[in-house]
């Protein structure tokens, strides 16, 4: 899936964080990243500003969000195509966290 197409899904707007230019500069994060057995796939990539994908780093979605409930509730609102299997691993580790 092409940056563009990705950016455009998500209006231009960070899924973590939900800003957007002209604020921030705008990356492609792979929630599952591709070093732990992510994809290229649409139910992988979201957009993410610098500051979030950077804070990320190179963890899943699931342990980074783990603690971070703004951006883990604004991440399961708006990423609603990402796998299913990911949302729930996100689901999961803030319930056994919290």
């Amino acid at each position: 899936m092409k940056r563009s197409a990705v950016f455009a899904r998500d209006d231009h707007l960070c899924v973590y964080c939900g800003q957007g230019p002209p604020e921030v500069e705008l990356t492609v994060d792979h929630v599952e990243p591709r070093r732990k057995g992510g994809d290229n796939s649409s139910g992988n990539l979201v957009t993410a500003c610098e500051g979030c994908n950077r804070a990320k780093g190179g963890r899943p979605a699931w342990a980074w969000l783990r603690d971070r409930t703004p951006e883990r509730t604004r991440f399961l609102t708006v990423a609603s195509y990402v796998w299913p299997r990911l949302r729930e691993a996100v689901r999961e580790a803030a319930r056994l966290h919290g």
